[in-house]
């Protein structure tokens, strides 16, 4: 049954496109939407149903007197905690929003938390953050490359911790010959920026020196938001930028950030991680350079191959210059023999025609006409002479061009230039080889003016050093 459009249907149709979404697709796009708004985000509340279970992990709920979220901290990160989270306690922590799709819900997975106590010093950090940012400071168009082998590394951090004592540790392991200039300064309290500030400046006094390091470690262990106040200080910061020399922060533990760690070239989790983002292992350089070398050596061997191939294939189908010059000389014999044969033979038959002709002149009696026939005649001859004198210099002048790029090509032209030939004393086979005589054999030299005979003191082989 065929259907009739109706003034309904029109109406219909005219109605513009619905969007109309899954439920799973518009959950997955309010997450991308939300988890790439708000990667990483500060935040401060009340925890209320707080729990711990046997996963080590915590889950709670962060609230105000408006509005809640759920909160969840793995073990991971709650470990590094120095109290221990309750119910009523008001806390500021760092973290990134997630959506757990199932559900349908948002909620925020934490990095760091701490008491709300000291929130005078993040919110110090956060403006800071905010001031250095806008004036470019953390771009990464700004950051330095680190050396692949840094000919030296300079460290600032405390000389007494166990840092400094990692650093090395690793470091020596990793790469034993590397050496390590200690810059001490206080990794806390009033006079650690400073000292910090001075020690940056101190390594880049010396920059494009031999006893500059080439890159520098900026380390201290972990500690609370206040025990880290000097990493994040403008003074450091502004002097972690203008440094020519590489920087690498390792402030404190792997969850723990600084207004350093985002100035610095490069971020370590921790010190430890510092010193082996900067140096690499020693024996696996070696190994990489060692298979280089056989690729290297193997591609060229290969290519000489080659080259001795096409070497030997034309030298089979090269003819002796002196052959060809000799070939081109018969040559030019028969043509010059010919030539003048078949001349003389054409002015023989004019000859003889011409006396024939005269006879006849004679025997009629015809002056005159004897007279022009005279006149042609030695125009002829004389045309005839000169097309011949043309015709032999042209072939003289040809064969000249052809015996000098015959002697070009002759080997004794190019021993003229300074090449020489060796052949051997016993058998005369010409010496391609160093493999092909021995130490103290002698040998006949052949150069432009005449030949000597040399006795063999070394062999080398090409793109050798060494005596074979």
């Amino acid at each position: 049954m065929n259907h009739q459009p109706s003034l309904f249907d029109n109406k219909v149709t005219s109605t513009p496109k619905r969007s109309v979404y899954a439920v799973s697709e518009l959950t997955s796009k309010i997450k991308a939407l939300l988890e790439d708004k708000f990667p990483f985000i500060w935040i401060y509340g009340e925890i209320s149903n707080f729990s711990a279970p046997r996963s080590g992990h915590f889950y709670f709920v962060l609230k105000d007197e408006q509005a809640q979220i759920s909160a969840v901290m793995f073990g991971g990160q709650n470990r590094h905690l120095t109290f221990k989270p309750e119910n009523g306690m008001t806390v500021t922590g760092m973290g990134r929003i997630a959506v757990y799709e199932p559900r349908g819900a948002y909620q925020i997975i934490l990095e760091y938390l701490e008491p709300r106590g000291i929130g005078t010093f993040q919110l110090a950090f956060e403006q800071l953050k905010k001031i250095l940012s806008e004036e470019g400071l953390f771009d990464d168009s700004h950051k330095k490359p680190l050396p692949l082998i840094p000919s030296k590394i300079g460290v600032i951090t405390s000389p007494t911790g166990a840092v400094i004592q990692d650093i090395i540790k690793i470091t020596d392991r990793r790469f034993a010959d590397i050496p390590i200039e200690i810059a001490p300064v206080s990794v806390q309290g009033e006079k650690a920026v400073q000292e910090i500030v001075t020690a940056i400046d101190h390594f880049n006094r010396r920059a494009d020196t031999p006893e500059s390091p080439d890159v520098v470690i900026l380390a201290r262990g972990g500690g609370s938001l206040e025990d880290l106040a000097a990493f994040n200080s403008e003074a450091v910061a502004r002097a972690i930028y203008d440094s020519s020399i590489p920087i690498v922060s390792a402030i404190g533990h792997e969850t723990d950030y600084t207004i350093a760690d985002f100035t610095a070239d490069l971020r370590a989790p921790t010190p430890s991680a510092a010193a082996e983002l900067i140096t690499p292992v020693k024996h696996e350089l070696l190994q990489r350079i060692a298979e280089l070398n056989n690729a290297l050596t193997a591609s060229v061997r290969r290519q000489i191959k080659t080259r001795r191939q096409r070497l030997d294939m034309v030298r089979q189908h090269l003819v002796s210059p002196r052959t060809k010059i000799q070939d081109l000389r018969l040559k030019t014999d028969d043509l010059t023999w010919r030539m003048t044969h078949c001349t003389a033979n054409h002015i023989q038959r004019r000859r003889e025609r011409f006396i024939q002709t005269l006879d006849k002149l004679h025997q009629n009696r015809i002056g005159k006409q004897i007279e022009l026939f005279k006149i042609t005649l030695k125009q002829s001859v004389d045309n005839l002479i000169n097309l011949f004198e043309k015709n032999v210099e042209s072939k003289q002048h040809r064969l000249r061009e052809l015996t000098t790029h015959l002697n070009a090509l002759s080997p004794i032209a190019i021993l003229s230039r300074g090449y020489s030939i060796t052949r051997s004393v016993e058998d005369g086979c010409v010496i391609t080889d160093p493999d092909e005589v021995a130490v103290n054999q002698n040998v006949h030299v052949m150069i432009a003016k005449g030949k000597l005979t040399c006795r063999i003191e070394r062999k080398y082989k090409n793109a050798e050093k060494e005596d074979l």
